[in-house]
């Protein structure tokens, strides 16, 4: 076919969460818009977000959206301001989807299930105008320095602008298998180091296995940096695994450890937050109260889950089989101070595959940031995950995918750009 067209085409490489958005705007003033995604399902990722609930945005200020973006925050104002978490909000209960506010600001589905959201934005996606292409994108296609078009994997052509949506490299098996990452870097884009972000932490520590499958809410995990100084910390829940620790706040504190490896970190977990020591300290000697004549192992059953009271009494450097009856004062203060302060040591991350987001990308300063067009090739847009920013867990990932999803299916979607 000739790759040369007069017609206002705009084709969306992704059906994930930048790619429904920009393909729904796109339709709004585009002639044609096509979806090219390889899954059957669209917002096969969206389906499985925030364990299956969907954490949809933020309900905090657009201002403070920028905090919560580690990486290159400064590119994403054009974006932030032009589709508000106000903005997905209405888009959502307009369709149908009402939402709820949760602590820290998390927005998610009343009905707790994703696939409402990602039901509601598939019909979004596919107006009139659009046509699904369920297959494989290959390549773009580049004729005097202007993309023009994409082949898919059955040798077909299609001509127009071209967004790629295509996800990270994390979650593979949703489909992010990095190939937005092949399409920039063919023509020419930076991709920046990848590597993955809100993620499991491997320990140094190998006791950790002992405690494989325990989790506990309620807790308060700190992250410490090299120099000493507090960098995160979060009350929540967390999840010790055979190789070191996961869940809600592990995968949060993940995001603010920097080049892990390189630099060293150290994580506190304070297993009761709500007590201060002293008032601890009253707590374990009324536990003891009614079990004096038992071994110290077998007198915690109040204050602790089963599985980590034996590893809690070795970690306070207590005898496991010693009478409560002769605990002192001073052994007592010891696991105080052991349940207010579990050191663990961060040795690496798990695979990419088993984050959550990928940090890293395509190059900022090789994307405009008012309308998400790359500055190296006429035609071709980024949007979502992609693109070199990340934040951290709350919904302000999904934030930005939303956000450059809407402002490079509109900007794509212009007849005279």
């Amino acid at each position: 076919m000739c790759m040369t067209q007069n017609r206002n085409v705009v084709i969306v490489v992704g059906g994930g969460a930048a790619g429904v958005i920009a393909c729904g705007f796109a339709a709004k003033t585009a002639e044609k818009v096509y979806l090219i995604e390889k899954n059957k399902l669209l917002g096969r990722k969206l389906r499985i977000t925030g364990k299956g609930r969907c954490n949809v945005t933020n309900a905090a200020d657009i201002e403070d959206f920028f905090k919560s973006v580690p990486r290159n925050p400064k590119f994403l104002y054009s974006a932030f301001y032009s589709f508000t978490n106000h903005d997905i909000a209405r888009l959502l209960e307009k369709s149908g989807v009402a939402l709820k506010t949760e602590r820290g600001g998390r927005v998610f589905p009343v009905s707790d299930n994703a696939h409402d959201v990602a039901n509601v934005l598939a019909k979004f996606a596919l107006a009139e105008n659009v046509e699904l292409v369920s297959e494989k994108a290959v390549s773009l296609i580049v004729l005097d320095n202007k993309l023009v078009g994409i082949k898919t994997e059955s040798g077909r052509k299609i001509a127009g602008k071209v967004i790629i949506a295509t996800g990270g490299a994390s979650y593979p098996i949703t489909g992010s298998t990095g190939d937005g990452y092949v399409f920039a870097r063919s023509c020419g884009h930076t991709v920046t180091e990848l590597r993955p972000s809100l993620i499991p932490i491997i320990t140094e520590e190998k006791w950790v296995r002992e405690l494989a499958g325990l989790s506990l809410n309620n807790v308060s995990l700190t992250v410490f940096d090299e120099k000493g100084r507090e960098i995160f910390s979060e009350l929540g829940e967390m999840l010790f695994t055979h190789f070191g620790i996961s869940g809600p706040l592990v995968l949060s504190s993940s995001a603010h450890m920097r080049d892990l490896g390189k630099r060293k970190y150290k994580i506190s977990i304070d297993l009761k937050p709500a007590l201060s020591l002293e008032k601890l300290d009253a707590r374990i000697l009324r536990d003891f109260g009614d079990e004096l004549n038992k071994d110290l192992i077998n007198g915690l059953d109040k204050l602790l889950p089963k599985a980590l009271i034996p590893v809690m009494v070795r970690y306070a450097g207590l005898d496991e089989r010693k009478k409560i009856n002769s605990v002192t004062k001073e052994e007592r203060s010891h696991l105080a101070q052991a349940l207010k302060s579990l050191q663990l040591t961060p040795h690496s991350f798990r695979p990419i595959d088993e984050a959550i987001i990928t940090s890293g990308g395509v190059s900022v300063k090789e994307i405009n940031p008012s309308t998400m067009e790359s500055k190296k090739i006429a035609n071709l847009y980024f949007a979502g995950e992609v693109i070199d920013c990340d934040a951290y867990t709350g919904g302000y990932n999904l934030q930005i995918a939303w956000s450059t999803g809407y402002l490079a299916g509109i900007s794509a979607a212009e007849k005279n750009n």
